[in-house]
This record gives structure tokens, C-alpha cells and sequence, in this order.
């Protein structure tokens, strides 16, 4: 994904969340985040590669829970509202049943007001690492429990666990959901292949 210049929201005004949505319907063209600190992050449509990757996980995602049934699966278009007051759209999200179920049908139709148990966010080739690291242990405050920040270009991977220390791999062929999302094996081979 291609990141644009930020906006910045003077502190004196406060976008709530609702002005926050109508933003994003007014433009629908663009993907945006709401950090924590009131900065609007605008972000161009994915490139035909990165999305190409992310439709693979995404997918790899949603067929695990459907055969498990364990939680409500998320792609890259979903905002979800964080405890610390940011709105963040990983690229792909998968959140428990029960912590699902536990929201109101309003709460579910906005920027659902929990922080996703799982996250994928894959670097695209302007992206910068150092913020989408940032961006991963940002979840994990907020009670994200298993995060995957995969580079494709530079075949590598940082895994994000709560009061762990990142685990960085180099050309995985394959990646867990572990004890969050037993079962759940990715293959990155096609995302690591050689150009």
C-alpha cells in the first residue's frame, strides 16, 4: 500500500468517530486510519502484487475459520477502533467468537470497538518498516495476541506475541496461528518466490 502525506488534526479539533466514517464514505477511493493522537493517515488502493498477497492470506484466513468456527474473519477494508482511541484497517484481522459476540449489532456496524486477537499487515514497497512496526506493537498494547508483519520483497517476517520479544525469521516457507489460532498454517511460498 502506498502511503500519502498525513493529515494532521489541530489538537483544538477532536474528529469523532462518526465525522471519522463520513470522511472515509466521502472518499472512497482512499484507505484511512485515525491514530491514536488525532493524525489522519491516508493511504492509496494496493498495488496489484501486494494485493494479489494479501487476497492469498486473506483467504488462508477465512477457509482456517471456517472449518474452526472460532471467530469472525476481517480484510484490509475493516477499521476497528482500539482501546488507546486510534482506528486501524489491518490487512487482514480475525477476532474470537465470544469477544464478537460480546459487542452490540451497533457497535459491529461502525469501527468495531475491540482490538483484533490476530493481525497480518504485509510491507508493501513504500511502506516504511520502522512505522509498520510501530503500527504492530500498537496492537499489542491494545491485547492484539499473535500479530504477523511480513515483508515480501525482503523475505522476512516479524512476529508479534503480548510481553514477548519480536521474533524475526528469515524466508519462512510457512507460518502458525499457534495456540490464538491452532490449526492454522500459512504457506508463503508464493509470496517468496524469486522474481
Amino acid at each position: 500500500m502506498v502511503s500519502s502525506p498525513l493529515v494532521a488534526i489541530p489538537p483544538s479539533l477532536k474528529i469523532t468517530d462518526e465525522q471519522f466514517l463520513q470522511l472515509v464514505r466521502a472518499n472512497p477511493e482512499l484507505r484511512m486510519e485515525r491514530t491514536a493522537t488525532g493524525v489522519l493517515i491516508t493511504m492509496s488502493p494496493t498495488g496489484s502484487e501486494g494485493g494479489s498477497y494479501n487476497a492469498e492470506l486473506t483467504t488462508d484466513l477465512v477457509l482456517w475459520n471456517r472449518r474452526t468456527g472460532l471467530g469472525k474473519t476481517f480484510d484490509s477494508s475493516t477499521g476497528f477502533r482500539l482501546p488507546n482511541g486510534a482506528i486501524r484497517s489491518p490487512d487482514a484481522a480475525w477476532v474470537m467468537k465470544e469477544r464478537w459476540a460480546s459487542l452490540t449489532s451497533e457497535q459491529r456496524q461502525g469501527f468495531a470497538p475491540v482490538c483484533p486477537d490476530f493481525v497480518i499487515e504485509l510491507a508493501s514497497p513504500t511502506d516504511s518498516w520502522v512505522e509498520l512496526q510501530a503500527k504492530m506493537q500498537e496492537y499489542v498494547a491494545n491485547g492484539c495476541r499473535l500479530g504477523w508483519l511480513i515483508e515480501p520483497r525482503a523475505q522476512r517476517v516479524e512476529i508479534y506475541r503480548p510481553d514477548q520479544t519480536v521474533a524475526a525469521l528469515e524466508a519462512p516457507a510457512e507460518l502458525s496461528g499457534e495456540g490464538i489460532l491452532p490449526g492454522l498454517v500459512v504457506s508463503l511460498s508464493g509470496l517468496f518466490e524469486p522474481e
